[in-house]
Parts: C-alpha cells; structure tokens; sequence
C-alpha cells in the first residue's frame, strides 16, 4: 500500500514508518522530532494503533511544517495537536 508525506500538501512517497520525506523532515524543529521518536512504537504502522501520544507529537510536527510552508491546517489537524480526538 503506498504511504505519502504527511506534510500537508506533499505527495511525496515514503516508507510507512516515517511521518514525512526527508525535505519536510528537516523543517521540524528538534524537540518535535525528539517527540515523535519518543512516541513512535515499532509496528503501529502495520497493526494501525498508534497511540494518543504519537498522534499529538505528529500532529504538532505537521503543523509546524504547514506554518513554515505557508499551508492551510486543516482542524483535524489542530484538534490532534491540542490533544483532542475524535
């Protein structure tokens, strides 16, 4: 199954263990990425149970991506990044 960049806006095909290709990547600022790592579980890319934890961290670094690129977010978006599911 093919897995794009989560960047918003980005169709750029990874592996579905990254969050985002490589040029995206780098525009995370440190202490997002050290969240995402630090959430990310092995395999939650194959069983499709990421954790609330990961989904925050993620959602953080997607926006703060669309913030730098000029792109619109989404409210699902911003939703996740407070914390708040649905």
């Amino acid at each position: 199954m093919p897995h794009a960049c989560h960047a918003l806006g980005c169709d750029t095909p990874v592996a579905p263990r990254f969050l985002m290709c490589m040029a995206h990547w780098r525009l995370v600022p440190a202490t997002a990425k050290a969240d995402v790592y630090a959430t990310y579980r092995p395999g939650q890319e194959r069983d499709k149970q990421p954790s609330a934890a990961y989904l925050q961290a993620a959602a953080v670094a997607v926006i703060l991506v669309a913030k730098q690129t000029g792109q619109p977010i989404p409210p699902i978006w911003a939703r996740l990044a407070a914390g708040k599911e649905e």
